[in-house]
């Protein structure tokens, strides 16, 4: 695969992945494509534990979807990313950015715009949806094959210091190649992202994959090969968009004149 074309092709997997174990020979690739990644004086500050024991697999899943249903239950889930959802392809194209929500549980059609209320909140609870949202991200996250933990080490991650901030930038750049590779490969990737929000669930997670002290867990993947016929989740989005070029970019200063020219833009 051509280089751009990866770049352009990069996606989220939100469904499910083929019930077969991911080739060792791709999972070397990946973890080499995430070593080429460039990092402070070279300092390499990641770590990453490849997990395909299927008992971890499902304690790990069992978390994600409880943690998943409590933030639902809570509206935290809301709360925090309400400002990202879009409710139709109009307001996708004039926003270019965020996530279109066009695909929700039956029961939740009538009143998608005001889910984010008091009412909505009380409704969705009253019919059990983040509790089926969460069981359903359960199966998800149990079902895929493999699950990659990210880590750093901390004698180069310390936040309150300028360390800590370049080993976050090398890290992002070391899941981007994981991320790129997985397209070549023909596998999908997706971060496992509620248990992280809620620090005992964290914490949970860390012990039951040994972190030792000297290592801070940061972030955990799950990995697959995409199947043929792609079924969507029973909550999915589409999250393609990109704002334009006029909206991103200026020339040597910042200034409505120095923005990148509208006719320009593809």
């Amino acid at each position: 695969m051509e280089l751009l074309e990866a770049i352009r092709s990069r996606r989220t997997t939100n469904g499910p992945f083929q019930p077969v174990p991911v080739k060792p020979e791709h999972q070397r690739l990946l973890i080499e494509a995430a070593s080429r990644a460039p990092s402070h004086f070279n300092s390499q500050p990641w770590r990453f534990i490849l997990i395909e024991d299927e008992t971890i697999r499902r304690r790990i899943a069992e978390i994600g979807g409880q943690t998943m249903t409590q933030l639902m239950e809570e509206g935290k889930f809301f709360q925090r990313y309400r400002k990202y959802f879009r409710f139709n392809q109009a307001e996708l194209e004039a926003r270019r950015d965020g996530i279109l929500i066009d695909q929700l549980p039956a029961p939740l059609r009538p009143f998608i715009r005001q889910v984010f209320s008091d009412k909505g909140l009380f409704l969705m609870n009253k019919l059990g949806v983040p509790r089926t949202l969460g069981e359903d991200n359960t199966k998800l996250v149990a079902s895929s094959p493999l699950i990659l933990a990210v880590l750093l080490t901390k004698d180069e991650y310390k936040p309150a210091e300028l360390s800590g901030y370049y080993c976050l930038l090398s890290m992002g750049m070391a899941v981007e190649n994981i991320w790129l590779t997985c397209g070549d490969l023909g596998m999908g990737i997706q971060f496992v992202s509620t248990p992280m929000e809620v620090p005992e669930a964290w914490d949970q997670i860390k012990s039951i994959l040994h972190v030792p002290d000297d290592l801070e867990l940061m972030a955990l993947y799950r990995l697959g090969y995409l199947p043929e016929n792609q079924k969507r989740p029973r909550i999915d989005w589409t999250s393609s968009q990109r704002k334009r070029m006029s909206q991103l970019v200026y020339r040597d200063v910042i200034s409505p004149e120095t923005r990148w020219p509208e006719d320009l833009t593809s």
